[in-house]
């Protein structure tokens, strides 16, 4: 009888095992590398220049963008992100703007997983009225 029982949970146990496998297979992160060749804001963040590798997961109708420095001093930073649907066939890509002399990430091209993801520039706001505020005496200075 408890021959029987053991046989029976081994092979609950063993079929379980297979079942399991392949949706947790199936559920690891999208991913890759890129370099910075120099400090960006990304969204509140300073990224410093280096090489990185870099993770999506989905969370609800937005994801999670993990960056992880694989050069140089070790550094880490996660993002919530919004994405839109990548219809483009342009190559993966970073898009890096500037404002006011700083460089920040807007989007990040994905068309290998069809994503596009789109990042909030970076505000400063006493920076932004220092400037205004230099920009607007200069002007009356005229």
């Amino acid at each position: 009888m408890k021959s029987i029982r053991k046989f029976a949970y081994a092979a609950v146990l063993t079929w379980s095992a297979l079942n399991f496998a392949p949706s947790l297979a199936s559920a690891q992160d999208e991913g890759g590398t890129f370099t910075l060749p120099h400090e960006v804001h990304w969204q509140n963040a300073i990224v410093p220049a280096g090489d990185y590798k870099f993770t999506l997961q989905p969370m609800g109708p937005s994801e999670i963008l993990t960056l992880r420095k694989i050069s140089g001093a070790p550094a880490s930073f996660m993002l919530v992100v919004e994405t839109a649907a990548a219809h483009d066939s342009a190559p993966a890509r970073l898009i890096i703007n500037s404002k006011l002399g700083e460089s920040y990430v807007s989007a990040m091209n994905l068309p290998m997983f069809e994503v596009t993801l789109h990042f909030a520039a970076p505000t400063n706001p006493a920076k932004e009225i220092a400037d205004m505020h230099a920009l607007s005496a200069a002007s009356s200075a005229r």
